[in-house]
């Protein structure tokens, strides 16, 4: 009986490790270095954060350059990166398949996403609000469409947000949410008087209001509805693949934080400041820790800029899809806001 017992501790022990050796092996970090390329998730219909520009035939919006900072950290060249177009509702199913490495999709963090779903968020890099946006100028608050028909994208957090809104104020049978596959379609839906109003984040509505041939017959309503904080997500349970992003995104926010930029970097990089020197990678770096080359930040700013740059390109005020930042949750920790990285030493 002896025996036995102990040969079932080996045996089990022998399974353990194997299954330790598998995971780690297996970690989509490693994964992505052997090929060569990032496959990233994001969207192609979104102003602002993934946007396909018909006039160069380029992918651009916030998104887009998380994920060219994540291919720059990793691979050392932000150009090596697939984007592979995602909606709301086929983005978490194609983490899950392995089609993509990473989504970055303009995704609200739920815990039924993290529990039920199972998918790992990453930090919160943009704060927004579900809100509802109208034609014309008749209709001034959400509570007047209270019997309409209103009109959002499938499989997202809004639909879910606009049943509970609708449900919690006891709105009319008839009052109806359709539901369409991406914000172009949505956007159209609207257009063609089949809904009287479409809803998603308020940023999304304020970029198609503004890039709409005539911006001034749409109105948005003044109430949120939820809060929408986005992150990036990955595969659950790799928690290899999971902290290289994390710190891909806090290094974002650090640089911001430091005022090191894609125009300073140079300069940066003689520093004798001894943070500055690990941070960027000089003199030891925490690049190694992670699976990641040592100058892996250097590279990521040099390539794509701190987060304050990319935030500038996408959504600052020269932008047709201009959102403020200044005293709202999306400036920097020392600015008031909630973008914040730990510390680094």
């Amino acid at each position: 009986m002896k025996r036995f017992a102990f040969a079932l501790r080996i045996i089990l022990l022998a399974a353990a490790c194997m299954a330790a050796s598998t995971s780690q092996a297996a970690s989509v970090l490693d994964k992505v270095k052997q090929r060569g390329v990032l496959n990233c998730g994001t969207d192609n219909s979104a102003p602002g954060f993934g946007y396909l520009n018909t006039k160069n035939g380029e992918m651009e919006g916030l998104d887009v350059d998380m994920c060219r900072a994540v291919a720059a950290a990793v691979l050392g060249d932000a150009k090596k990166v697939k984007f592979v177009v995602v909606t709301d509702k086929s983005r978490f199913n194609a983490v899950q398949t392995n089609q993509v490495d990473v989504v970055f999709a303009h995704t609200t963090v739920k815990p039924a996403r993290e529990s039920a779903i199972t998918v790992d968020f990453l930090p919160i890099y943009f704060y927004d609000g579900n809100a509802i946006m109208v034609k014309g100028n008749k209709i001034k608050s959400v509570k007047e469409l209270n019997g309409a028909t209103i009109c959002t994208t499938q499989g997202s957090a809004t639909e879910q947000t606009l049943s509970g809104y609708i449900k919690a104020n006891g709105w009319s049978a008839n009052t109806k949410v359709l539901t369409y596959e991406n914000l172009e379609k949505l956007f159209a839906a609207m257009e063609s008087g089949r809904c009287i109003g479409m809803s998603t984040d308020r940023s999304a509505l304020a970029a198609w209001k503004a890039n709409a041939p005539k911006p001034d017959e749409y109105m948005i309503l003044p109430e949120s509805l939820d809060k929408s904080p986005f992150a990036g997500f990955t595969v659950a349970n790799d928690s290899r693949w999971r902290n290289a992003l994390r710190w891909i995104t806090y290094a974002l926010f650090q640089a911001e934080e430091s005022k090191i930029t894609s125009t300073n970097i140079e300069a940066s990089l003689k520093s004798k400041d001894p943070f500055q020197q690990k941070f960027l990678g000089v003199g030891g770096s925490f690049g190694p820790d992670f699976g990641l080359p040592a100058d892996f930040v250097s590279k990521v700013i040099t390539q794509v800029g701190n987060f304050g740059e990319m935030y500038e390109r996408n959504l600052g005020p020269k932008t047709p899809t201009y959102v403020d930042r200044k005293g709202t949750l999306n400036a920097p920790w020392t600015e008031g806001g909630a973008l914040y990285s730990p510390p680094w030493i």
